[in-house]
């Protein structure tokens, strides 16, 4: 059996009680935190869901926490990755689908935010590798702002094996590279797509690099090389979700 998890923050475990409240196993409170509505809001629906809520000296939360838990914690079951091949199903059929795949990203941080952007504009799922790419830890949850439920997200073994698979399924590859020609918003994505973005300090591989179909850059000015990987993600996949909206309404 997996190690319980414990996730912190007021806004995570509020999302996980309104998302995904079967992963929660015992919520934590620090003993003479002041109760504001957030923390009213959490101990009304744990009741309302019949989970154990108990109060514990905040110097305890702080060992079992590993950031800024705003007072609050709950135990949780590991978050369950989605099956690759159930998300081909899944999508198979589909018209513009959007998937994000993120090569060899190991930052928590860059990869919670990516969630929060995925999520929040719908992206169909996000695909990371087993090996060398940040999991779902509780830092990535806190950092997605508690979207993890929101959005599928796939562990594979192969980045390069997904993409070929994905290409069966009629998707097209763009990657993100700072020195592509093509600009992103001068590209069409009026087509499935599997967006890629490439690791902090190297980028995308050159292996996965060679398996796009499309490179696309960020203009850039004042010799600054590059944006934080999770800013370049929310930039290209709201450029999408922006000519969709548009396309729609004609």
């Amino acid at each position: 059996m997996s190690k319980p998890e414990v996730i912190y923050g007021r806004n995570p475990v509020i999302s996980l009680l309104e998302t995904n409240r079967k992963r929660i196993n015992k919520i934590f409170i620090a003993k003479g935190i002041k109760y504001d509505e957030k923390i009213k809001n959490i101990i009304r629906m744990a009741r309302e869901y019949k989970i154990n809520v108990q109060e514990i000296p905040r110097d305890r939360l702080d060992k079992i926490t590993q950031g800024v838990h705003q007072g609050v914690a709950a135990s949780v079951s590991p978050v369950e990755y989605t099956d690759f091949n159930t998300l081909l199903e899944n999508i198979k059929g589909r018209q513009n689908s959007l998937i994000v795949i993120l090569d060899k990203i190991e930052d928590p941080h860059n990869f919670g935010s990516i969630i929060r952007s995925s999520a929040s504009a719908g992206v169909d799922a996000i695909i990371i590798a087993k090996r060398r790419s940040a999991p779902v830890t509780p830092a990535v949850e806190k950092a997605s702002a508690g979207t993890v439920a929101l959005v599928p997200i796939v562990q594979v073994s192969n980045i390069s094996n997904a993409i070929e698979k994905l290409k069966d399924y009629n998707f097209w590859i763009i990657g993100a590279e700072a020195d592509a020609e093509k600009y992103y918003f001068e590209q069409d994505y009026d087509m499935n797509c599997a967006l890629v973005m490439g690791g902090e300090d190297q980028g995308i591989s050159p292996l996965v690099k060679k398996n796009c179909d499309i490179l696309t850059s960020i203009p850039m000015e004042n010799n600054v090389n590059s944006l934080n990987v999770a800013n370049s993600a929310s930039i290209l996949i709201y450029e999408i979700v922006r000519q969709r909206i548009l396309k729609n309404k004609k």
